[in-house]
């Protein structure tokens, strides 16, 4: 029988940066280390998706973060559907070649619904009344439960808001070796986030990257001596690098100045029209999926986006197969921006309009990806006060918006999602077995030598 075999997925940590990780840059050192070429966009589900299932985004259908969903005409982000990836994944492909695996999944993303063993996911409470309260799931719905009694209640407010940073990476990298040394799963599956946020804020350059490196190396280590303990084998993979970045793109305040993107005013601010618009961007880090419903407009919209400031590429119809997102999900026209360029979701010209949940950690709603719910207001008085306030009317039953969040987009230092102009930043792969390859490999190449690790490899296996 092979040992286990761990995959963590360390976000941000790149060729560069692998030195300043003692523990993970020894097995690198032990084993073999080679770097990946990021898929389109370069972000979380996009790459988590090609990783699951060795295709590309116009395959598996993860055009970003989010999309247009064109039946309701709403656009959502940060969905955990299984079902959403068109092309067979990690965890049904196994199911079908390995029936007797046994496969465990925590806070990898597309985890609910999926074909694994165990596995463990954020998962909020909504109330009836606009409450919302953090929690975890999981399967078996114990399991959630059994991890919060020995480690405590999973760190929400570290995962992601002005508040991310060490705690979450930590509990979960505790929780995987809980699950690996109780659980016994022939592959487990973590997601370690923590160079993720700072980076963001204030760009790789100031963030003191070593340092946060150091972090996640230590918080990963009761993995690594729960893996060693045990004899199991270790890959990790990043999913992007980060760049610098100091200009802000409004691509919608663009469409609406052209009279392309329409609004409904009303008692909590302006909200996008997504009927009406006849265009509008959805803005991903430095991908923007922008929906162009008449195709008369579309030549009209590439023109004015490709002379807006900060646009590097504008890629309409099958263009989009260069980016590897000629897909239904993805827009009309997919943007790229500059190097030191990244793109803002805001559509409202003046501040006073601005929808209320712009000043709220508030991921689902939101029609674009919104990195300035990393930080509290720096122009609040005094913002722990005010946070204080909140919870305690929230205690009280009365409902109330912790409206704390910028919308100065000039805080952003730091972005992702083009692929890395210098190899040493791109998403580091580290494995034991034979090496893939002597060379840096695209993403879409990852799975099958996993399957292989796994011994699903596609040879002589029936199709799935």
């Amino acid at each position: 029988m092979q040992p286990p075999l761990i995959l963590i997925s360390a976000v941000g940590l790149t060729r560069r940066l692998l030195p300043h990780a003692p523990r993970l840059h020894a097995l690198a050192q032990a084993n073999w280390v080679r770097g990946q070429i990021e898929p389109f966009p370069a972000v979380t589900c996009t790459a988590q998706a090609t990783l699951l299932t060795g295709k590309t985004p116009q395959e598996h259908g993860i055009v970003g973060n989010g999309w247009l969903f064109r039946d309701t005409r709403e656009v959502r982000f940060w969905q955990q559907s299984y079902d959403l990836i068109q092309t067979p994944s990690l965890a049904g492909i196994l199911k079908n070649r390995r029936p007797g695996l046994k496969t465990a999944n925590l806070f990898w993303w597309f985890n609910q619904g999926a074909p694994f063993d165990l596995s463990v996911t954020p998962k909020p409470y909504y109330g009836a009344n606009g409450d919302k309260r953090f929690g975890i799931d999981g399967n078996p719905r114990s399991l959630p439960s059994r991890l919060e009694r020995e480690l405590g209640p999973f760190p929400f407010r570290s995962f992601w808001g002005p508040g991310a940073g060490l705690p979450c990476t930590a509990w979960i990298a505790q929780a995987a070796a809980s699950v690996l040394q109780t659980d016994h799963p022939d592959l487990l599956l973590a997601y370690l986030p923590h160079l993720d946020y700072e980076p963001q804020r204030k760009g790789p350059l100031a963030s003191g990257l070593p340092a946060l490196v150091r972090q996640l190396d230590e918080a990963a280590a009761p993995l690594l001596d729960a893996a060693k303990q045990v004899g199991a084998r270790v890959w990790v993979v990043g999913e992007y690098g980060h760049c610098e970045v100091d200009q802000p793109i409004f691509l919608n305040r663009v469409l609406r100045r052209a009279g392309l993107l329409e609004v409904r005013d009303g008692p909590f601010g302006e909200q996008l029209d997504t009927f009406g618009s006849r265009a509008f961007a959805v803005a991903d880090h430095q991908v923007a999926h922008v929906s162009v419903r008449d195709a008369t407009d579309r030549v009209r919209v590439r023109e004015l986006l490709e002379n807006t400031a900060g646009v590097g590429r504008v890629l309409m119809g099958d263009a989009r197969e260069e980016a590897g997102l000629n897909h239904a999900r993805s827009g009309e026209l997919v943007v790229l921006a500059q190097a030191g360029a990244w793109f803002a979701y805001p559509f409202w010209l003046d501040d006073t309009r601005a929808p209320d949940y712009a000043r709220t950690v508030d991921i689902h709603r939101k029609p674009g990806y919104d990195p300035c719910e990393l930080f509290v207001d720096p122009r609040l008085l005094w913002p722990t006060g005010r946070i204080l306030r909140r919870l305690l009317a929230k205690k009280l039953g009365f409902r109330t918006l912790f409206d704390v969040i910028p919308l100065d987009a000039g805080l952003v230092k730091g972005s992702h999602g083009l692929p890395a102009s210098d190899p040493l930043d791109r998403p580091v792969w580290i494995g034991t077995g034979p090496a893939p390859s002597t060379t840096d490999q695209p993403m879409t190449a990852f799975l099958e030598p996993l399957l292989a690790e796994l011994g699903a490899a596609t040879c002589n296996q029936p199709p799935t």
